[in-house]
């Protein structure tokens, strides 16, 4: 059952890996910073989050998300593509490392990313909104979330 599910997810990786390569689209901007909240399966983590464009399809997101004596800082790779017919609307895809402090455990985990990335027309500002399963492994075991999303708030800096 855990190969299954680790499976899934470096399937998700490669498909983005490939799809990487594919497009030759404008990002619309460079960097955003803002605000995260992580919710679903288990405790809502809120924190401030960056997503920079390396290139045109290709970002990083990084955030470092709390929730009383939990830490998380996470960092994914995604795969963007525009929308035909919705300007400033992208979808994206991605996955990457998050590793989890609470008092004195820790664990890691690898968590996938499913969603749609907006930057509001003549301002500032991008919201994003995505899925975000997550595979957690720690000492004595592991744990897989599939109920877990994400609600970004971003100020753009181009």
């Amino acid at each position: 059952m855990k190969k299954l599910k680790i499976s899934h997810l470096v399937a998700v990786f490669f498909c983005s890996a490939i799809l990487m390569f594919s497009s030759n689209a404008k990002a619309q901007y460079r960097t955003g910073a803002g605000l995260l909240i992580d919710f679903g399966d288990g405790a809502t983590l809120v924190g401030p989050h960056i997503k920079h464009f390396f290139s045109a399809n290709n970002a990083v997101e990084g955030a470092v998300l709390f929730n009383n004596n939990f830490t998380s800082i996470q960092a994914l790779y995604q795969y963007h593509q525009g929308i035909s017919g919705a300007e400033g609307l992208q979808w994206y895809l991605g996955a990457g490392p998050a590793f989890s402090f609470a008092n004195s455990n820790s664990d890691i985990s690898l968590v996938g990313t499913l969603g749609l990335d907006y930057k509001i027309t003549n301002a500032p500002l991008a919201l994003s909104f995505d899925w975000r399963p997550r595979m957690e492994f720690y000492d004595g075991g592991s744990d897989f979330l599939p109920g877990r999303f994400g609600l970004g708030f971003r100020f753009v800096f181009k």
